[in-house]
């Protein structure tokens, strides 16, 4: 079939953002386009794996010939858009609504141990220099420091009411275990009947921490680590705890682990983490950790030795096992403790050695 040259093709729709020229596809909003373009346009509401809130208002922009500035997050493009992210009125606005919203918290300056995006209050404070307290008054949200669980601290003193925290529960994890009550000054993050979080439907998966702009909702083991003097250092690695193979940021303190969080940018996890990820990392360093093999006596007893006798005591057992039992006697079991190189060594051990694919991991069920 030949094609008609006098048949048009539908050009792509364009906007112009601060002078740029672009193109973009039908449903993408204004702030996607923007940060697309590498234009910085504040938000304290808006997480990219959640659906577009409009809450916050600090993403507004200005739009030729519409009378008020629109929510750039939540406002759909459309052709022949001149758009203004930041000119005086704009930057004005944002800084008012960020002294509003500082007014409201205990603190501005907080610890980024409590999460991943904890700090993006005090640095937008800190660029608009929206520090001077002139709307001081009453606050909303109620901390609840009697709830006992390990792993979460609900500072909600700290709250803005972005509603981060809920969104990324119900639509990244489907687990709903925490919602909004109220209104007003009376807002408030709770769980179902105000119980404590281990007794609602929460996996502790730390996704309402690490989406938390303020540290409102923060990491307690972490927070433990506060004395330590030394600079935290992230180093981004590999969970070992399944095979999904979710990527993480472990962060250190000299040569102390102190937390773990998600790397967004993970293409396994794209942020997500399950308890183990976020949570169990403190066995690496625990007191109880054995340094050196262990062999069994007799008596039923352990004698610590060295790594070359311990060596020789296992090769030993293996190669009594597969000449009394046979090669399909021997069966591994790595630990979801263990580094993957680890992993990868003893199932190249037990495939090349016995000939046999008896092997498997205790974290995989």
């Amino acid at each position: 079939m030949i094609s008609d040259p006098h048949t048009s093709v539908a050009a792509q729709p364009s906007l112009t953002i601060d002078g740029q020229s672009a193109t973009f596809t039908q449903g993408e909003t204004i702030y996607q386009i923007a940060s697309r373009l590498q234009k910085n346009i504040p938000t304290l509401c808006y997480d990219d794996r959640l659906q577009a809130f409009g809450s916050c208002r600090l993403c507004i922009v200005e739009i030729e010939g519409m009378r008020n500035p629109v929510a750039s997050c939540t406002t759909e493009a459309r052709d022949g858009m001149i758009i203004q992210t930041a000119p005086p009125k704009i930057e004005q606005m944002r800084k008012t609504l960020l002294e509003l919203v500082a007014s409201e918290n205990r603190q501005v300056n907080i610890d980024p141990l409590r999460g991943l995006a904890s700090q993006e209050l005090s640095t937008l404070v800190n660029k608009y220099g929206a520090r001077n307290g002139r709307f001081a008054g009453k606050t909303s949200g109620t901390s609840n420091e009697q709830d006992a669980n390990p792993f979460i601290l609900r500072d909600y003193d700290q709250c803005i009411s972005c509603y981060r925290c809920v969104r990324v529960c119900a639509e990244q994890e489907g687990d709903y275990a925490i919602s909004i009550a109220n209104r007003g000054f009376q807002t408030q993050i709770t769980t179902e009947f105000n119980n404590d979080l281990r007794d609602s439907d929460c996996t502790f998966c730390g996704q309402c921490v690490q989406t938390c702009p303020t540290g409102a909702l923060a990491d307690k083991k972490a927070l433990r680590s506060q004395p330590l003097p030394e600079p935290i250092k992230k180093t981004r690695t590999v969970c070992p705890y399944c095979a999904v193979g979710c990527s993480i940021d472990l962060m250190t303190k000299g040569d102390k682990i102190v937390g773990a969080q998600p790397a967004l940018d993970g293409p396994a996890n794209k942020g997500a983490l399950c308890i183990k990820g976020q949570f169990t990392y403190d066995f690496i360093q625990h007191e109880d950790r054995l340094k050196k093999p262990l062999i069994k006596q007799p008596d039923g007893s352990f004698k610590e030795v060295e790594w070359d006798e311990a060596l020789t005591k296992a090769a030993q057992g293996f190669a009594k096992a597969r000449q009394k039992h046979g090669r399909r006697s021997i069966y591994g079991i790595a630990s979801g403790r263990a580094p993957h190189e680890a992993a990868y060594s003893m199932q190249k051990f037990i495939r090349a050695s016995f000939g046999t694919h008896h092997i498997d991991n205790c974290s995989r069920a």
